[in-house]
């Protein structure tokens, strides 16, 4: 079983409405919507850290060449499927 914590934090006034409406209008709590906020800030900086690791040390031109080498190996098609276009 996990133990809850409790986490005390201030917060401009302004910050706080925009968190209570934005709850409100996603229909969740004021906790629920906070625990999804910071769970999704967490997990964007743990994926730019990730990527700043990957590309730590390399130019931008072995990127490039790495990225176009990747997409070499992917397979022309000729015909777009009509789900697939604008």
């Amino acid at each position: 079983m996990n133990k809850k914590n409790v986490l005390t934090i201030r917060i401009p006034e302004d910050l706080k409405e925009r968190i209570e409406k934005t709850a409100a209008t996603q229909g969740v709590s004021l906790n629920q919507f906070a625990l999804y906020a910071f769970t999704r800030g967490i997990s964007d900086i743990d994926t730019a850290n990730f990527f700043k690791k990957r590309i730590q040390g390399k130019s931008k031109d072995s990127i490039e060449d790495g990225f176009k080498k990747v997409m070499g190996k992917v397979g022309k098609k000729d015909k777009i499927p009509i789900w697939d276009k604008l």
